[in-house]
This record gives C-alpha cells, sequence and structure tokens, in this order.
C-alpha cells in the first residue's frame, strides 16, 4: 500500500489552483496586452537623419508606415480564419501602399516610380479581392495615382472597420 506524505497531498491538491491561477493570469495578460507596436529598428534615427539629411522625409515617412501597418496587423481572432486573414493582410497591403506613396513623393528613379505605382495599384486591386471574397464592401473608387503630393496622399488610402467598433480606421 502506498503511502504519501502530507507535503504530497497538499502539492496534489494545490496543483489545480496553481493551473486555475495560471491560466487566468496568461489570459488577463493576453487581453490587456497593448496592440500598438513600435518598430524596435526605426530607420530615422538622429544617427541616420545626421548621416542623410536629404533622406530624412522619406525614411520618417517609412517609419510612420511601418508602424501603422504592424499595429493595425495585430488583431483578435474571430473564429473566422478567413476574416482573420483578410483583417490581417488589408493592414500589410495598406503599409505597401503607404511605403511606396512615400517613394513617389521623395524618390527620384523613374523606374522605382513606376513600380511604386504598380505596387499601388496592384494593392489596392488586393485589398478589393479579399474584401469581395468574405462579403465585406468596398472602399469608395478612387484613381489610381500617377504623382503622389502630400495633398492626395489620404486619398489612396484604403479605410477598413475596426474590429470592435465598425467605424473606419
Amino acid at each position: 500500500m502506498m503511502s504519501f506524505s502530507p507535503v504530497a497531498i497538499s502539492i496534489r491538491a494545490l496543483l489545480p489552483t496553481v493551473v486555475v491561477v495560471g491560466v487566468a493570469a496568461f489570459l488577463a495578460g493576453w487581453e490587456s496586452r497593448s496592440t500598438s507596436v513600435v518598430s524596435p529598428f526605426p530607420m530615422c534615427s538622429a544617427e541616420t537623419e545626421a548621416a542623410y539629411p536629404a533622406e530624412t522625409a522619406y525614411l520618417a515617412e517609412n517609419d510612420a508606415a511601418m508602424n501603422k501597418m504592424m499595429s493595425a496587423m495585430v488583431i483578435r481572432p474571430t473564429g473566422d480564419v478567413d476574416r482573420d486573414f483578410v483583417a490581417m493582410m488589408t493592414p500589410h497591403h495598406q503599409g505597401a501602399i503607404d511605403m511606396a506613396q512615400a517613394v513617389l513623393r521623395n524618390g527620384r528613379n523613374e523606374q522605382i516610380r513606376r513600380l511604386a505605382q504598380e505596387v499601388i495599384v496592384t494593392q489596392q486591386q488586393e485589398i478589393a479581392a479579399m474584401r469581395l471574397a468574405i462579403g465585406d464592401p468596398l472602399p469608395p473608387s478612387v484613381p489610381s495615382p500617377t504623382q503622389v503630393s502630400a495633398s492626395t496622399a489620404s486619398v489612396f488610402t484604403v479605410q477598413f472597420p475596426n474590429r470592435k467598433t465598425g467605424e473606419l480606421q
């Protein structure tokens, strides 16, 4: 016959409590986690600005696009893999659009500028195709840019509904 010491019995009795508390703490941490993501490798640092002052505007725009994209890609799963995929890929594609717009505003190489224009068009098409595939409405149509200025940049930004409020972001 096996005998258990009082310490062994206490640990056995305590183990389920520890597991429940651990899971609850994990879930509380998961729910309260920050959804804003800051790039750990910002390209537009003080050192970069000093070394490449002519590139500062582009690098700052690119950092902003990357941070916006990374933050928007953090979603709360819905249980619908397809909808969650679209929710994460839409800001990813929008990030490519934002970065391409930064190249159009700041770049000089005509071949790169044409490629950036193609990126904008194809990423907008893919966002539209993904939305249609899950039954979401499309944003209003706008012409694809041939030139981007600071005043027209927001025209080419795709808005998508906030998962909690339904408001456009």
